[in-house]
């Protein structure tokens, strides 16, 4: 990207991706947000090239367009969900835990809600962990081998949880819960509309929140609407051609 001046927070309010590798650098978005991308590289002892390049990825990220997976094989399916949405929140969650727990201790006093958000991050940010490890480690594996099983026309070994529908129908009910549970920080953060008196570390949290939400919605969208159907309709098929 070309800074040409521009201040560090001024990348900042314009596309609040960018943030997180200010983080990752150690440049001063919010205090310091006055200074230049040159002057705060320079301050720094950071090579700007690199900086740039961080920011260009990041944004070119942030408006990448969804691809439409309908027609692509579970497997896949499977793999792109992992790299691409179970890779982004556990960048991601770690980055919006210490912007919360940093917003509670330094706006907390005049605006208490921000306990409330954090809290319901908190436990969402556990519970989807866990909820990803099950997916990665029980259900996908098994999607995998029923892809195998049928290009090979052999039957997969039959898993311990019965039916492909038994994780399936957990998983649904967890989507669920994490939907409300985010409903919940919405509507807490006024549809994430930062305060007139918030810094940019206040807004940053916010548009990431946002952005949090938001790809949690295409994740379980993959999920609920195109891989679950898709993987009993397969268990289904591979049923019958076992029957012949």
């Amino acid at each position: 990207m070309s800074s040409n001046g521009i201040t560090v927070g001024q990348i900042v309010a314009e596309n609040y991706s960018t943030a997180t590798v200010f983080e990752s650098f150690g440049i001063d978005f919010c205090c310091k947000g006055n200074l230049s991308l040159e002057q705060a590289c320079s301050k720094k002892g950071i090579d700007i090239d690199k900086v740039r390049k961080a920011l260009d990825q990041s944004i070119g990220s942030s408006k990448e367009d969804h691809v439409d997976v309908s027609n692509w094989p579970l497997d896949l399916i499977v793999d792109y969900i992992e790299k691409k949405h179970h890779r982004y929140v556990e960048e991601r969650i770690p980055i919006l835990l210490q912007y919360l727990d940093k917003l509670c201790k330094v706006h907390g006093n005049s605006h208490p809600e921000l306990f409330d958000i954090y809290g319901l991050f908190h436990k969402s940010a556990g519970e989807l962990i866990s909820h990803m490890k099950k997916e990665e480690f029980i259900l996908f594996p098994y999607v995998r081998k029923m892809m195998k099983a049928l290009r090979e026309g052999v039957n997969p070994t039959e898993p311990r949880f019965g039916t492909v529908e038994n994780p399936i129908s957990a998983m649904m009910h967890e989507h669920e819960a994490e939907g409300n549970r985010f409903e919940k920080i919405a509507a807490l953060s006024k549809g994430y509309t930062p305060p007139v008196d918030a810094c940019n570390t206040f807004k940053a949290s916010y548009a990431l929140l946002e952005e949090f939400q938001k790809d949690l919605h295409r994740h379980i969208h993959l999920e609920n609407n195109i891989l679950f159907p898709a993987a009993i309709k397969m268990e289904q098929e591979i049923a019958e051609q076992m029957a012949h």
